[in-house]
This record gives structure tokens, sequence and C-alpha cells, in this order.
């Protein structure tokens, strides 16, 4: 989680990103920082996020988008 974290505040500076669980439905997080979000996941954890996995509930929080990535990396 905490490489997760340094990761994302990389893309989003001013987020507090361990406690924040409405990342979407807030306008937090816009589309391009989703991109970019989903780039960096692509690299660093060498999956590939497929379109169906782009919902507001994987993106909303740090916590939703481990899961996300554990699950992913496990197919």
């Amino acid at each position: 989680m905490e490489k997760l974290i340094e990761l994302l505040s990389e893309i989003k500076e001013d987020v507090d990103f361990e406690t924040c669980t409405t990342l979407i439905d807030d306008g937090i997080l816009d589309s391009f920082d989703i991109l970019q979000i989903i780039s960096t996941i692509d690299d660093e954890y060498d999956i590939s996020i497929p379109a169906a996995e782009i919902i507001p509930a994987n993106f909303n929080s740090a916590a939703a988008l481990l899961e996300m990535i554990e699950r992913l990396s496990e197919e």
C-alpha cells in the first residue's frame, strides 16, 4: 500500500490518499489523473487494466485501487 500511496502522491500531490474514499465521487481526480494512474499502475505492477475495470468504485480510494491491482495480478 505504501508504494501505491507514493505513486499516487506523485500524480496528485495535494490529496490525502491514505484516508480519502471519494476520489471520483467528489471530483478530486479528473480524467487526466485517472489516465496517469492507469499508466503508472500498468508500468509499476506490470498489469494491464481492462476497460471494464475503469469504474469509479475501483478509483475512489487507494484501498480500492490496491484491491483491483491484486485481483488483476492474480489473473
